[in-house]
């Protein structure tokens, strides 16, 4: 029987419909993960996809047994993709990076060499993003909305890149939520975290797999699952609508007592017709925003109570011992 080898470091790489990109993905990671001594996996979670990525994965197993593969049964995004690697990971520390190559493996060293100095998370902060100008924009934006209203410190620019140490891991896996924001969760257990910062490069081929509409849904779910802000922020609003409503309604009564020219006009000049409209307009938009933030936390709140699993796995490929599917 062989010896079984102690895995120090795992790497997780979610992978959806990256089969132009899979070659060069291995080849970056052999060159830098090879040079290091301590033993190291790298866990390669198929996320549903519907090109060759799956067949390639499966070879690169066969190939080398320091690569695995988990592939789901159906898309179920991104973040699940990364929850089902921390599930399956056996080192002692945990990195995460896109497959994309946006993360270049290089920089996954370096947060390692953070972790083996006593660090407990060591994330990636990009200083410079190679894309569209409005995706950057967008993500700037989100970045320091979510920092100004986050319960937790979330850092500015940092993503899902990142090396955990195993009680961290163990912390995260812990954590029973369905609607899932890993960055979030991984500042919300604490512990030392300290920053390594990068310049992103533009994806080394393929498209991207966030569309806009990914994009707000990731964000709704950062926001929503780590601020009840918004919820105040709605308060707010319908007091300041109510203000507004009072405040009008004392000036249009002052206007038409003292019958004095506003803005060209008397009020028994004006039928009266725009302004009612003009209220119900806006407060009934304020109480339709209102009604649309509550139903966002109502949502979720809905999602988490089903406690449906967070991914369901089709296959283990390259794993020592195969065991049932580990849904959560």
């Amino acid at each position: 029987m062989k010896e079984k080898i102690k895995i120090d470091l795992s790497v997780i790489v979610p992978c959806y419909n990256e089969a132009k990109v899979i070659h060069l993905l291995q080849a970056r990671l052999l060159e830098a993960l090879g040079g290091l001594t301590c033993g190291w996996e790298v866990i390669l979670v198929d996320d549903g996809s519907r090109d060759e990525t799956l067949a390639m994965l499966a070879g690169m197993a066969a190939a080398d047994p320091r690569f695995k593969v988990l592939s789901f049964s159906r898309n179920f995004g991104h973040q699940a993709a990364v929850c089902a690697g921390l599930d399956a990971a056996g080192g002692q520390a945990v990195g995460v990076i896109d497959a994309d190559l946006q993360d270049p493996p290089e920089i996954l060293l370096q947060c390692w060499r953070q972790i083996t100095q006593g660090a407990d998370v060591a994330y990636a902060v990009r200083r410079k993003r190679k894309e569209a100008l409005w995706k950057r924009m967008c993500y700037k934006l989100f970045y320091r909305v979510l920092h100004a209203l986050s319960d937790v410190v979330i850092p500015v620019d940092s993503g899902d890149f990142c090396v955990m140490s195993r009680r961290v891991v163990e912390a995260i896996k812990d954590l029973p939520e369905r609607n899932l924001f890993m960055r979030g969760m991984r500042a919300w257990v604490g512990f030392k975290q300290v920053a390594v910062e990068y310049e992103r490069p533009a994806r080394a081929a393929g498209e991207t797999k966030y569309s806009f509409r990914r994009l707000i849904r990731l964000a709704s779910d950062g926001l929503f699952s780590f601020s009840v802000v918004p919820l105040r922020l709605a308060t707010y609003a319908g007091l300041l609508a109510v203000a507004f409503s009072l405040l009008y309604a004392v000036f249009t009564m002052v206007w038409r007592i003292a019958g004095f020219h506003f803005m060209g006009h008397m009020a028994r000049d004006l039928p009266g017709w725009a302004t009612l409209i003009t209220g119900m307009l806006f407060l009934h938009g304020i109480e339709l925003l209102i009604l649309g933030i509550i139903g966002e936390y109502i949502g979720r709140l809905y999602t988490e109570t089903k406690q449906r699993p967070r991914y369901i796995l089709q296959a283990r490929i390259g794993f020592a011992a195969p065991q049932p599917p580990k849904d959560h």
